[in-house]
């Protein structure tokens, strides 16, 4: 399975010249823990960043850093993270593993933005499979109880 089949592509975003302020509310808004921040070239989105709530907490309110003073760029991480539509999911897990992320942007191959894949959202998908494989052990079971005499 590859990245781009399970990403959401419903991706929230933000310019890194907003008050950090807003991308709080967008993100309560959608009810999400990420704004990747993104430059618009010619139409299209290029990720530069994302900003999460753990950045939030950690980089500002922890350290008691006023948050109106602050813009999106002031915070966000800009070692960011990506993998391409096309690697396959295995792959992308390993690499948030290995990386320590939950959130990770997927690109396409000219490199603008065309989703996201969550830890959240990889977990969903592991427990839909998991069910998927729970109900065939049932039915098994109950064709072999069927079978005998």
């Amino acid at each position: 399975m590859r990245v781009g089949e399970v990403c959401n592509r419903d991706v929230v975003i933000m310019d890194r010249n907003k008050p950090i302020s807003e991308a709080a509310r967008l993100m309560r808004h959608h009810h999400v823990g990420d704004v990747v921040v993104v430059e618009e070239r010619s139409g299209q989105r290029y990720p530069v960043g994302i900003l999460t709530d753990r950045d939030l907490v950690v980089e500002v309110l922890a350290n008691e850093v006023a948050p109106e003073s602050l813009l999106v760029g002031d915070v966000m991480s800009f070692d960011l993270i990506t993998t391409r539509e096309e690697e396959s999911l295995l792959e992308a897990i390993k690499r948030m593993r290995d990386k320590g992320i939950r959130r990770m942007p997927v690109i396409a191959a000219n490199n603008t933005l065309i989703g996201i894949i969550t830890m959240d959202d990889l977990l969903d998908l592991i427990a839909e499979q998991l069910a998927d494989l729970v109900v065939l052990i049932g039915r098994e079971q109950r064709r072999e109880t069927d079978r005998q005499p």
